[in-house]
């Protein structure tokens, strides 16, 4: 595992860390240089300045998301303002939801919240940035691929369970897989948390799916990279991680009779409290510990 916490930072050959390491925009440069997730709002002039840095005066020629959460397109806006030849791609459900002025208006009040903890947290490279809604050139689905050039080709895989827009990215030449949630987010003490929000069974199947993938360098959404052995050791502790949180939750409604709201409080107690950062900020890892519990609660019949 590799973590370094502000960018820019060379992963692999042509492949860089951009911003910070808790919430990165990854850089493969290519023929036609390609972003992948675009981070926090307030996070945007590091991107911008890192991305110059190591391109000079070229500029991406591709944006790729994974999904739509607030912390993984909140610079999307800005980015696009500075460099407006530059495509940006998601799912079809993705294009759904940024068309909704509510799921704009969360985003916009998410980033908000994480460029406040950002600050207090004494962020070094913050910037005033205040989310912006942004405008896709495409959609992309499961079996697609876009050739970068120069023999290096980015393979969308549909990978559901976290969200139901979810994708990851595939560079088969290079052994690159960009995975955000879909294989969980480090925490320290080798914890990892797993992150099905809307189907653990669907969640299940896209790490088994990426755990057949030949990976050398696995990035995730947040905190760290894993390369070598540790990229396809990490996709099966996620798995597990999956396992044990389920079975860890199921237990919880069993004893509480099915009190979601109390096994949510004991979960963060046990999951969240006492966890040194660096850490998803609490109004959002709570939006997500509720979707979490309300999945499993939903798929064990405790719930219509």
């Amino acid at each position: 595992m590799t973590t370094h916490n502000e960018g820019p930072f060379e992963i692999a050959p042509g492949l860089y860390q951009l911003g910070n390491s808790s919430v990165p925009s990854f850089l493969l440069d290519a023929p036609q240089p390609a972003l992948f997730d675009a981070g926090f709002a307030c996070l945007t002039q590091s991107y911008l300045d890192d991305a110059r840095r190591i391109l000079g005066e070229r500029t991406p020629a591709w944006l790729f998301l994974s999904h739509v959460h607030f912390d993984h397109c909140g610079a999307a806006g800005w980015l696009q303002e500075a460099w407006p030849e530059m495509r940006i791609v998601a799912a079809p459900k993705s294009a759904q939801i940024i068309t909704r002025p509510n799921a704009l208006k969360l985003i916009a009040k998410l980033n908000q919240a994480a460029a406040q903890a950002y600050f207090t947290a004494g962020g070094t490279r913050q910037s005033r940035h205040e989310f912006k809604a942004f405008t896709l050139y495409g959609t992309v689905e499961d079996g697609d691929e876009i050739d970068l050039g120069g023999g290096t080709k980015v393979q969308v895989l549909a990978t559901p369970g976290h969200t139901w827009d979810s994708l990851s990215f595939y560079v088969p030449s290079k052994r690159i897989l960009f995975a955000s949630e879909a294989v969980g987010t480090d925490a320290p003490g080798g914890y990892i948390v797993s992150e099905f929000l809307v189907s653990y069974d669907a969640y299940v199947e896209s790490l088994q799916r990426l755990g057949g993938l030949e990976v050398d360098t696995l990035c995730p959404g947040h905190h760290a990279v894993h390369t070598g052995p540790a990229a396809q050791r990490h996709i099966s502790r996620g798995l597990a991680s999956a396992e044990q949180f389920r079975e860890w939750v199921l237990r919880l409604l069993a004893q509480q009779n099915g009190d979601m709201e109390r096994v949510v409080e004991l979960v963060r107690m046990g999951e969240y409290d006492h966890r040194p950062g660096p850490k998803q900020p609490l109004p959002a890892y709570m939006l997500n510990l509720q979707a979490r519990v309300a999945t499993l609660a939903r798929e064990a019949g405790y719930t219509a």
